[in-house]
This record gives C-alpha cells, structure tokens and sequence, in this order.
C-alpha cells in the first residue's frame, strides 16, 4: 500500500491538469465519505441530542431567519 508521504510526493509533481483532475476526482470522494459517515451518524442517534436542542430553540423562538 502507498504511503501518505508517497502519495504528496506523487500529487505535487502532477502537471497543472492532472492536479485539477485530481481535486476533481477528491472532492466528490471526499463529499462521498463525509455524507456516508454523516447517514451513519445519524442512523446511529449520534445527532439526536444536538437535533432536539435545535428543535427546542426554535420552538422557544431562539432562532434568526437567514
């Protein structure tokens, strides 16, 4: 397996348009991983105190309309 410090040698020597295909590619990856761990959180009840702190605010009135 490539090593973290392989794998920055090898993206700083990409030319100007593999390096955009590259952070092309790693934004949708990366947006991919994060939206899968933020289902698994939410699936697991990790977001349920934070959510129902919300929901009371708001209901409280403690909110500004963006």
């Amino acid at each position: 397996m490539i090593t973290v410090k392989e794998l920055k040698k090898a993206v700083s020597q990409l030319s100007p348009e593999k390096l955009l295909e590259f952070r092309s590619w790693y934004e949708k990856f990366d947006a991919k991983q994060w939206d899968e761990q933020f289902t698994n959180d939410v699936k697991a009840g990790k977001l349920d105190t934070t959510a129902n702190e919300a929901l009371e605010d708001y209901k409280r009135g403690n909110f500004k309309e963006l």
